[in-house]
């Protein structure tokens, strides 16, 4: 029994704790406390291996270039198809809400107002990419203070020649290790995701979306777009790779972004499912793939552009052509700080409908009203987030020349 479970891919193994954890949520919902504690642990010990896996691997990847114009060049593809992807996304997300109007008649003075706090400047957000203390990025797990000492660390390395190889080295057989590492944390994914999905269910209800249907099928609607349609195309014009082997090959990261609603705690699997599945060479996945869990935000995106306009038709706001233009702007802007924990695109949400005139006693009524059954939205559209970045790995690797086709056109890995 227990060879034909580790014979069985993960994936096949992890969606079908899915199904029983719903099951066992509808079924016995009172009893969901008592395996909580798994489904925490697990994603415990995924979110344990992302700060320095960020540090490690983005290095290690740096000095495996060996060549920081080569990085310059990747960089700027990689911000420029990350750009692209996050303003389509608003765009698809205010598409579906203009089409469905999901605000219309929404009931939100019934909602208790949920405050937020003051959001973070741009100024802030700019100055905070440099750390002061490097450790104390690492304990926060500061994602883009992170990136930027890696890259520091690896382009020094780099410049420093035969010197820094044996740093070089070192930096290699540690990414090595930690992917190794990822690699048994997850054979324990079927048990943390039937906990996580059991309590997620248990605690929202699947009737929860009798009341707020039409926004559910409208996030929906627009993570199948996103992912189906702009992603799809992106593959198969600018990757140039089969479609049904590329979304085949990604279903471990995507039922990991389901479950956790994190992209960061996503960044793992994916790193690994790029390389072994898609055959994104590691230069290439290690270094696009941690920058996209803190600026490749299509899920956040569509759903700040969806919530924006549900919003807007609750309080009867007159749409025009600035208007949209306005929430497609700062809500593109917004996606981009937006921290890669469950429902942080809420807390953006005051940045794009202050830009419109919303004040901030009408935010925390949408806030309020959203809030008690984010999660399951949550866990939604964090799939076409987590998409997206594997979508940008692969065409920025076919661009570099780092895609194994052999490794792309095999059955992927358990």
């Amino acid at each position: 029994m227990l060879a034909r479970w580790f014979a069985t891919p993960l994936w096949k193994r992890v969606l079908g704790a899915l199904v029983l954890g719903v099951i066992f949520a509808l079924v016995r919902p009172a009893a969901t406390p008592a395996v909580a504690f798994i489904g925490d642990l697990f994603v415990r010990a995924i979110r344990m291996l992302v700060a320095p896996i960020v540090l490690v691997t983005i290095a290690a990847g740096i000095t495996s270039l060996a060549d920081p114009k080569r990085l310059g060049s990747m960089g700027g593809r990689t911000v420029g198809l990350f750009a692209a992807t996050t303003a389509v996304a608003v765009s698809v997300g205010m598409l579906v809400g203009a089409l469905l109007r999901p605000g219309a008649g929404a009931p939100l003075g019934t909602a208790a107002p949920h405050t937020l706090g003051a959001p973070v400047s741009a100024y802030d957000q700019l100055v905070g990419i440099v750390p002061t203390n490097i450790v104390e990025a690492l304990a926060k797990g500061d994602m883009l203070a992170l990136i930027f000492v890696a890259i520091l660390l690896g382009v020094g390395t780099v410049l420093a020649g035969e010197g820094g190889k044996p740093f070089a080295t070192l930096l290699q057989a540690t990414s090595a290790v930690l992917l190794r590492i990822v690699t048994l944390v997850m054979e324990a994914t079927p048990f943390g995701v039937f906990a996580l999905i059991a309590n997620a269910v248990a605690a929202n209800g699947a009737a929860v979306f009798v009341h707020v249907g039409w926004l559910a099928l409208a996030v929906v609607l627009g993570s199948l777009i996103q992912i189906f349609v702009v992603h799809a195309l992106m593959l198969r014009f600018l990757a140039k790779v089969p479609l049904w082997r590329f979304y085949r090959g990604i279903v471990d990261a995507l039922v990991i972004a389901f479950s956790t609603a994190s992209s960061s705690a996503t960044l793992p699997v994916a790193m690994r499912v790029a390389e072994d599945n898609l055959g994104v060479a590691r230069a290439v996945h290690s270094t696009v793939l941690p920058l996209g869990a803190s600026i490749g935000k299509d899920g956040t995106a569509m759903y700040v552009g969806l919530l924006s306009l549900f919003a807007l038709q609750a309080f009867g706001v007159p749409m025009s052509a600035g208007t949209y233009g306005i929430v497609l702007l700062s809500g593109a802007l917004a996606a981009f700080g937006t921290a890669p924990v469950p429902s942080a695109s809420l807390f953006m949400l005051a940045a794009v409908l202050s830009a419109v005139g919303v004040a901030p006693e009408q935010t925390a009524l949408v806030v309020g009203f959203v809030l008690p059954f984010d999660r399951l939205l949550d866990m939604t559209r964090t799939v076409p987030s987590a998409c997206a970045n594997l979508v940008v790995a692969t065409t920025v690797a076919r661009w570099e020349g780092e895609l194994d086709e052999v490794v792309l056109l095999e059955r992927p890995s358990a």
